[in-house]
């Protein structure tokens, strides 16, 4: 027996934006709230069955997010190339989920893995996923009418440079700059010039440095995300540990819960307000609170009725008291091989 969860008016074939999966990684290990041991070729065989249903409900600028470890990871990634197409990868996330050093293994593993892969192709993903906030300061110290600017270098690797972008710079002061070894000017002669002119080029050294491309604050569409995420930046198992009993003091600790800026940071990156969100393994539902609380609709589906009523429920009560958006309602059902039936509230 499941239990769905969905905020209300979430319709899903075709529309899912954002599917994030953090599915037993079969480590063999038994945990409080799942068992997470199978034989490697019976959970891959699985872990397809669910892509296939997966990639039925994405959206063709929706992207799916799994979240794995060392265990199976490396084969997971060939059941991906499988399923959505090998020209669908567009990234692997490395997580920081632990800062502290275990010295009971070989190694200490401070580190899982997200693989991103969006059936769009990672050039069209890439136009309609949105890029991080850029925190850059900015100012305006010469007055400058188009508003507050920073500078960035105007140089670039020299490989495929064509021999208009060699030539020696003169400065203002009248100092002479030639580019750093291995790079060339980012622009020719000519168009250094025009952009100069345009009062677009920061002289650093009161005229006497290398020139600098003024960007201003209105022109940043926001930053490409790192492919590594730092447990400062995003949480770590520790810290959503923490959060999670500060909310369900009298609960035990969910075993393996993510922090919520860590979902936060993905649903960012992936979806817009509005979109529709999927979690095919709700756990401890951070996935649907960040959703919720950011505007998006969501789907989550469990297979533990208890953690479902001891630890999603009552967050997801909390959440919707704090930003009483749609609502959403509980369904339980089965599922099956011909499809979901429902069988109650």
């Amino acid at each position: 027996m499941d239990a769905l969860i969905q905020s209300q008016s979430a319709n899903a074939l075709g529309q899912v934006r954002l599917c994030y999966i953090d599915p037993p990684y079969n480590t063999g290990e038994q945990f409080r709230h799942y068992a997470d041991r199978m034989d490697s070729s019976t959970w891959l065989t699985v872990f397809r069955e669910h892509l296939i249903r997966i990639r039925e409900l994405l959206s063709d600028d929706g992207s799916v997010w799994v979240h794995l470890d060392d265990s199976e990871q490396h084969r997971a990634r060939c059941v991906l190339d499988e399923v959505f197409g090998a020209e669908a990868f567009v990234a692997t996330i490395v997580w920081q989920k632990r800062t502290s050093r275990d010295n009971r293994k070989a190694f200490s593993s401070m580190h899982d893995y997200i693989h991103v892969y969006a059936p769009a192709g990672p050039v069209a993903w890439k136009r309609l996923r949105n890029g991080l906030p850029d925190t850059g300061a900015f100012s305006n110290p010469d007055d400058d009418p188009r508003g507050p600017w920073r500078s960035v270098p105007m140089t670039v690797q020299a490989g495929h440079a064509t021999a208009a972008q060699f030539y020696t710079v003169v400065t203002p002061t009248g100092a002479r700059h030639d580019p750093p070894a291995g790079r060339c000017w980012t622009y020719t002669q000519d168009r250094l010039n025009e952009l100069d002119a345009q009062g677009l080029v920061y002289w650093p050294r009161a005229g006497a440095g290398k020139p600098r491309l003024k960007r201003y604050a209105a022109e940043i569409s926001g930053l490409a995300p790192f492919t590594i995420w730092r447990a400062d930046e995003v949480g770590s198992t520790t810290s959503a540990k923490k959060a999670l009993h500060k909310e369900l003091p009298g609960e035990p600790a969910f075993d393996t819960p993510k922090p919520r800026q860590l979902l936060e940071q993905i649903v960012a990156i992936a979806t817009d307000p509005g979109d529709l969100v999927l979690d095919c393994y709700l756990g401890s539902g951070t996935t649907a609170l960040a959703a919720h609380q950011m505007g998006r609709r969501w789907i989550g589906i469990e297979q533990s009725r208890r953690t479902v009523e001891r630890v999603a429920l009552p967050r997801l009560r909390v959440a919707t008291d704090l930003v009483p958006q749609a609502g959403f309602t509980v369904v339980a059902c089965s599922v099956s091989s011909d499809g979901v039936e429902e069988v109650g509230a």
